[in-house]
């Protein structure tokens, strides 16, 4: 064994343990640090092989480990905006130049922008409902875009869809066909009514009749109307007529609907396609009763404050009482985190 090599294998020993050291240090400097998973020195032996009868000495090395996949202590803050991941998976987030990287560390904040930053200034990224529901990329990073929540926005949802539940009376009248709503005639006549609030695409309140009217056993005409249109005292005629009508039908028996019409779906003026849900109406002997009505959208509103879902849904909540959701957070994993 040479001299060189004796020097060789004390330095790669002082060295070996001077890294073990060091993640020691690095273990107590973030023992607070929210994130951090502790590291450990793993030593290995380096075997030289001999040469010409001659010993050659070997040495030692080390790999440092971080204990990334390890499941890290849940800590209770009181901000909204702060996320612990259960489980595996990692944070996408991006630096200024839109370099992605992954993170277990949570902790995020808004900045000037409203943008969501951790404590490094990387933007948390995730995917958008501004086009309806997201679709995950199963191998990559493209449609991710960063969090961006304006407390000063404004919005307004159109309505799309509606839920009517309720009960029809059974005993009721039938109404000549040429006597019913649809037919929009100053004479026109029905069994039951209600309205519903609707929002065009301004976020402009639209109140909308609806007729329930009789025309035999077990069948009944809907029309939906714009109540803006009516004649004053009277409602019939509407200028420019339903919006839209069909028919439902019903099983005498059990009072449930039997027909493969179970919804209605019409333009609100000014605004996107309804589709109002009737799959819940019966037709049973009692009186016209409303058990549930419901239409989504809403008017111009500011964002109230922001709830985040443990399904990784952001939700913004507006002045109304109204929620919307905004972006959902993906986890990415890899194959060995550690």
């Amino acid at each position: 064994m040479s001299l060189y090599g004796m020097m060789r294998t004390g330095v790669s020993g002082m060295n070996a343990q001077a890294n073990r050291l060091s993640a020691v240090a690095d273990n107590i400097a973030n023992s607070d640090t929210t994130g951090y998973k502790r590291s450990s020195a793993e030593f290995s032996s380096l075997i030289m092989p001999g040469t010409g009868g001659a010993y050659n000495s070997g040495g030692v090395t080390t790999t440092i480990r971080s204990a990334v996949s390890t499941q890290g202590v849940m800590t209770y803050t009181t901000s909204v905006s702060d996320l612990a991941v259960n489980g595996d998976g990692f944070f996408v987030v991006q630096d200024a130049s839109g370099t992605p990287y992954l993170t277990r560390a949570g902790s995020f904040v808004p900045d000037a922008q409203g943008r969501l930053v951790n404590a490094a200034g990387y933007q948390l990224m995730a995917y958008s409902y501004a086009n309806g529901e997201p679709a995950a990329t199963a191998n990559g990073f493209e449609g991710l875009v960063p969090v961006q929540i304006s407390d000063q926005e404004m919005t307004a949802t159109p309505s799309t869809e509606g839920v009517f539940s309720g009960n029809l009376p059974a005993g009721a009248t039938p109404v000549a066909a040429g006597s019913l709503p649809s037919t929009n005639s100053a004479s026109a006549q029905y069994t039951s009514k209600t309205s519903l609030v609707a929002y065009d695409d301004l976020g402009n309140k639209k109140l909308l009749d609806v007729y329930f009217t009789n025309t035999g056993a077990g069948t009944w005409e809907v029309s939906v109307f714009d109540q803006s249109k009516a004649t004053p005292g009277t409602s019939f005629p509407y200028t420019g007529g339903a919006l839209a009508s069909t028919n439902l039908t019903f099983d005498t028996t059990t009072g449930k609907l039997t027909g493969a019409t179970d919804s209605i779906s019409f333009t609100v003026p000014g605004g996107s396609t309804l589709n109002l849900d009737l799959s819940k109406v019966t037709q049973l002997g009692t009186g016209f009763t409303v058990a549930d009505a419901k239409v989504n959208g809403n008017a111009p509103s500011s964002i109230q404050k922001v709830q985040i879902g443990q399904d990784g849904v952001i939700y913004a909540q507006f002045a109304d009482g109204s929620t919307k959701a905004l972006y959902k957070i993906p986890l990415a994993d890899v194959q060995s985190p550690d």
